[in-house]
């Protein structure tokens, strides 16, 4: 588990009580637990949810880099568009149970109908 926490940036708070940790600190610790039992896949919801917004891209720069070194693939769900543009390879838009679009970030964010229906710009 020192390994992982040590891959997660956290090594140093191990003998701390995780109520002490920052939310951000939290995700990491959550991530590194899920990554003890050696997953193939790992389904993220929000995994930025409740973090500072000076945290987040950190949080995921960590995040992002442990899955790739472990070479688990992820799914997440994310709201924050910022997030989604930077980190994720594709994009799935789902909008009335059903794929509306499917592509590299680029492709789907500028879609205007996208943009207007699912983001509201």
């Amino acid at each position: 588990m020192q390994r992982l926490l040590e891959l997660m940036g956290i090594k140093e708070f191990a003998g701390r009580r995780v109520r002490e940790l920052s939310e951000g600190q939290r995700k990491l610790v959550d991530i590194a637990l899920a990554l003890a039992l050696k997953p193939r896949l790992l389904l993220m919801d929000e995994p930025t949810s409740g973090v500072a917004s000076s945290e987040k891209f950190d949080i995921m720069d960590i995040l992002i880099g442990a899955l790739a070194k472990e070479k688990v693939t992820s799914v997440f769900v994310e709201h924050d568009m910022d997030v989604v543009e930077r980190y994720a390879d594709r994009v799935a838009v789902w909008s009335m149970g059903k794929i509306q679009k499917l592509g590299a970030p680029a492709q789907v964010l500028t879609d205007a109908k996208v943009r207007e229906h699912v983001i509201g710009i």
